[in-house]
């Protein structure tokens, strides 16, 4: 509650700074109306702002981040000696029943009165701690705004001031993405080897049988597993074909009729309805292929004699086919909209027709932004997870058919993942091999969809 208070306190500061600023270099009380500011007013008044909201908001991210340890040093400091010179997972045991005590949750022991007063000396130097909190950073935020509402002033070169700070905030913002990509590289990578040094990478890109079910403990009887990881790959590629056979002729002829042959009045209508697609949870695709379309084809599929299985390929890449058609339609449109109108006006101007304009220049000059949503598309199907899990089934069969149940490799890695594991074993880092094969395949086609933009947009321009 202190940290809602504290934040909402800080905006209305920061926005009475900013009015008072502005104020102040408009309005006189600068003595020195003659003098042409050096930088407009809107600048004055963020130099205000930012200096009543980010001290307090440093400060606060600092304490958010290391209040747990300080007050459970204070906590260990008050409970004595010998509670300090416990084992590390005793003491870390300890002080998670004293916090979960504190807050009203399950404890793994019996609350003792000892627990009870630590529990309640932890409650109150956790509430002194919010409300120092919550008094300091307003003290700071009130000293930021009478600092630096007293430099504002025609000579202040506020802009540089203020477009230094957004600079600055741009720039860690882009070390955070930064540092989560390689961090996030890195432990896949990491679990990966430590997965590659019990099976071997041969066995798992060639292998054609996936059954990474083994055994927990050496006097336990179970099975060495098997990870050959062929049919994941063959059940993602399949499903992936299926939704592309879907979704690229639907969503490029939706876009080209948008673009080129719809009325504005159709184009605003129809455009936003696909675009609503995209907003769909994925779970919800997942319910419509069980529910809906996998009967509805296992039924024609009695019609005409066929063994379609209830849960098929055929079902989950065909409502993943669904799902990705905002993808291309609306990526398409864009491309195809943003060729120029010279071209099209040149091409019906030598007596081409409408769809002669369309397949021969128009097409050929927005292929770039094209290729880029159909591999965009392609690498949303690879890591859908939902619709495979509740549509396509998890069985891992090496097969072309597009009527029987298969699986992926997201799919797999939910399995493998769900549940207490510990990363000991084959079977939980597979997931991590698993996830570091998914990666290197969309970072291929994200580099083909760059090349290919690339070569042909230098034709075109």
């Amino acid at each position: 509650m202190q940290l809602v208070i504290l934040l909402i306190a800080l905006g209305a500061i920061a926005a009475l700074g900013y009015f008072l600023a502005r104020r102040k270099l408009l309005g006189g009380g600068t003595g020195d109306t003659a003098i042409r500011p050096h930088s407009m007013p809107g600048y004055h008044g963020w130099y205000v702002a930012l200096w009543c909201a980010l001290p307090s908001l440093v400060v606060l991210l600092f304490w958010l981040l290391f209040e747990g340890r300080i007050l459970e040093a204070l906590l260990v400091s008050h409970l004595g000696p010998e509670i300090a010179a416990l084992p590390g997972e005793m003491l870390g045991l300890l002080l998670n029943d004293i916090r979960n005590l504190a807050a009203g949750d399950a404890v793994s022991r019996d609350a003792d009165p000892a627990l009870m007063a630590a529990a309640e000396r932890y409650g109150a130097m956790r509430t002194t701690a919010r409300a120092a909190m919550l008094g300091g950073g307003l003290a700071l935020a009130v000293a930021g705004l009478a600092w630096s509402w007293r430099r504002v002033a025609p000579a202040f070169r506020a802009r540089h001031r203020v477009e230094r700070v957004v600079r600055g905030v741009l720039i860690l913002a882009s070390f955070v993405a930064v540092v989560t990509t390689v961090g996030i590289i890195l432990s896949v990578l990491f679990e990966s080897i430590r997965f590659f040094s019990i099976v071997s990478v041969g066995d798992f890109l060639f292998g054609l049988e996936w059954s990474p079910q083994t055994a927990i403990r050496t006097d336990q009887v179970g099975s060495s597993g098997a990870f050959g990881a062929v049919p994941l790959f063959t059940g993602t590629l399949l499903i992936t074909l299926i939704a592309m056979l879907v979704a690229l002729p639907v969503g490029l002829f939706s876009a080209i009729y948008m673009a080129e042959f719809a009325s504005p009045n159709v184009r605003n209508a129809v455009k936003p309805v696909l675009e609503i697609l995209a907003g769909v949870p994925t779970v919800v695709y997942g319910f419509f292929a069980a529910l809906t379309v996998a009967p509805a084809l296992r039924g024609f599929g009695d019609y005409l004699g066929l063994d379609v299985a209830s849960e098929s390929a055929l079902a989950a890449g065909a409502v993943m086919g669904i799902m990705i058609i905002p993808f291309i339609s609306s990526l398409s449109d864009d491309a195809i909209i943003a060729v120029p109108r010279s071209l099209r006006e040149g091409s019906l101007a030598m007596g081409a027709t409408r769809s002669e304009t369309v397949v021969k220049v128009i097409l050929p000059a927005a292929l770039p932004g094209i290729v880029a949503a159909c591999l965009l598309a392609i690498s949303r199907a690879i890591g859908e997870t939902m619709i495979v899990v509740m549509a396509a089934g998890l069985a891992a069969k090496l097969t072309a058919n597009p009527l029987e149940a298969v699986t992926t490799v997201t799919a797999q890695m939910v399995t493998l993942l769900v549940g207490d594991q510990e990363f000991d074993s084959a079977k939980t880092l597979a997931a991590f091999a698993l996830g570091l094969a998914l990666f290197l395949a969309t970072l291929a086609l994200n580099v083909l969809a760059l090349y290919i933009a690339r070569k042909y947009r230098e034709q075109y321009e």
